[in-house]
């Protein structure tokens, strides 16, 4: 008789939220858990979690489950360790792969939740039958990731396609790596609100501060400001599209991709920060044949796409 195919369990723990699901050989979802990261009560409580979720989502698998975890890097994805990621405070080289495997006596596989959105894309989403590709997540931060010759760009210990910390402004804003002038303190949701804080701050006329009702100014409040022609939130909108274009040039010339999938929640202001991106892109090249053939598409899976890669490690 022929084995029985497995199931897999998938997380992702990128957000907000912690998420799991069940998932047949072919990929199909069977089952969802979601509960609240809290990524404030440290690595302990985060681990507890996640397994009560998988345990949760096992209840109606087989005997044969897998378990694929996307996570914030960096990590070491030999030793499924994670390595000191600025967006998980207090987890400094936690054995994550290790950790699960032993309480929930399953085989566990970690990746970058970026590298594992951009495998998500190639095997299921946006970038099916696509060898060549990256994928770029604009967010509250900004990260990546490349499928080159049809497999993920890893690098030495898996710290691989870090896209948000390619530097475009030696001197520029704080990072939240700790650095400066990174495409993620340029570009982001996060580089966004602050810019327009700072023009609000300065005593420049805006409607942002009408938008905002006596809260904090976001992202999306700057993009619907722009959309009604406010001048100020078009100029922050502006400065954020140039840095992309720059982090996105770089990327070209070193990769070559035949396709660059943009996903996250600041690439809903689509007109405002990607299209003026790609738009710049063949005066930013060295040579036009980087740009030949190349298209820039919004990823498809949406929040799943963690997830689905978090299925693809296993298939």
């Amino acid at each position: 008789m022929p084995s029985p195919q497995p199931f897999i369990i998938a997380v992702d723990m990128g957000g907000t939220q912690l998420r799991a699901a069940l998932a047949d050989a072919q990929g199909a979802i069977l089952k969802r858990c979601a509960v609240p990261t809290r990524a404030e009560e440290g690595a302990e409580a985060v681990i507890q979690r996640m397994v009560d979720a998988i345990s949760a989502v096992a209840a109606d698998g087989g005997s044969e489950i897998r378990v694929g975890v996307g996570a914030p890097g960096p990590i070491d994805h030999r030793s499924g360790t994670i390595l000191q990621p600025p967006h998980l405070p207090g987890w400094d080289a936690v054995p994550l792969r290790s950790i699960l495997e032993s309480r929930l006596d399953l085989p566990v596989r970690v990746g970058n939740d970026a590298n594992l959105a951009a495998l998500g894309e190639q095997r299921f989403g946006a970038g099916k039958g696509i060898d060549n590709l990256i994928y770029i997540t604009v967010s509250t931060g900004i990260g990546g990731g490349i499928i080159n010759d049809g497999k993920l760009v890893l690098g030495e210990r898996g710290l691989a396609a870090e896209a948000g910390h390619i530097v475009i402004e030696r001197d520029g804003p704080l990072c939240s790596c700790g650095q400066r002038g990174c495409l993620e303190a340029l570009a982001s949701g996060t580089a966004i609100a602050r810019m327009a804080r700072e023009a609000t701050a300065s005593g420049r006329e805006t409607s942002m501060v009408a938008f905002a009702a006596g809260k904090e100014i976001t992202a999306e409040i700057v993009t619907g400001a722009a959309r009604e022609g406010d001048e100020v939130a078009l100029e922050i909108m502006a400065e954020a599209s140039r840095a992309l274009a720059a982090g996105i040039v770089t990327l070209v010339h070193v990769f070559n991709p035949r396709r660059i999938i943009i996903g996250g929640g600041v690439s809903n202001a689509w007109d405002l920060l990607v299209k003026p991106a790609q738009e710049r892109l063949p005066d930013l090249v060295m040579a036009r044949a980087f740009v030949e053939g190349l298209d820039i598409v919004p990823a498809a899976l949406g929040d799943d796409a963690g997830l689905m890669g978090a299925i693809a490690l296993w298939l």
